[in-house]
């Protein structure tokens, strides 16, 4: 079961600041482990500022980045070009400009046929995890989003998959743009040494008050729940302010 955590912070900048930290620090503890780090990354808005931070002072040397693997929760079926692109945004906030190998970085097959897409990067991942069944690769961090009607990675709610315990990574269509996806699945997900939410805003209170406190099982980032991880909240004021635990 996991280990859960709430962190509420001030303001966007902070969650932005925390987030950056906690890279930081799983990144060396990753290190000091096993001799590399590995992170599964989210798109969305709430990420970029605390992507934009590890391309700087102080935090950009903090990283070891020659031991660093970038990974992708999710991706839209897009050119990495297009605006909308997860690794595009990532692209232009700080993968261009820290000091990672190149090979380093595992962008989701966004331009791969659709029915090919999953089993290219579950190739990918054996790859690096050196794994082929059964028990899945074991990322040091994921990092998560939350849609307002409860969504995380490209898991929504109105979607059912017969294979979802068995795969690894997905192909998905839905969300904003309402267009074909890749993502990686529950099993994957609920794997990782941590898994960190990270959300802001007042639009998001609803939701974050359904699966916190209201126990909305139902709801795909509550079946978020590593088996043998620990899983952090990391909150501003504005996403936090229904919790019960701070009025």
């Amino acid at each position: 079961m996991a280990k859960e955590e709430i962190i509420i912070v001030e303001d966007p900048e902070r969650l932005a600041q925390e987030a950056a930290e906690l890279f930081c620090r799983e990144a060396q503890a990753g290190v000091r482990r096993q001799g590399r780090f590995s992170v599964a990354l989210s798109g969305g808005s709430t990420p970029r500022a605390a992507h934009r931070l590890l391309a700087r002072e102080p935090y950009v040397d903090r990283v070891p980045w020659q031991d660093t693997h970038i990974f992708w929760v999710d991706e839209r079926m897009l050119p990495f070009k297009h605006v909308e692109s997860n690794f595009g945004a990532a692209q232009k906030d700080f993968l261009d400009q820290i000091p990672i190998p190149p090979g380093q970085i595992h962008p989701m097959p966004a331009e791969a046929e659709p029915n090919d897409a999953g089993r290219q990067y579950r190739r990918e991942l054996e790859n690096y995890f050196g794994l082929s069944e059964p028990g899945g690769p074991c990322f040091d961090l994921i990092f998560l989003g939350i849609g307002e009607d409860g969504h995380t990675a490209s898991l929504f709610p109105e979607a059912h998959w017969a294979d979802m315990e068995k795969n690894w990574v997905l192909t998905v269509k839905g969300g904003h743009p309402d267009v074909l996806r890749l993502t990686l699945s529950y099993r994957v997900l609920n794997r990782a040494r941590v898994v960190v939410f990270l959300v802001s805003g007042r639009k998001k209170g609803v939701v974050v008050q359904r699966v916190l406190e209201r126990g909305e099982k139902q709801l795909p980032a509550a079946k978020i729940l590593p088996k043998n991880g620990a899983l952090l909240w990391l909150l501003d004021k504005d996403a936090a302010h229904l919790l019960s635990k701070i009025n």
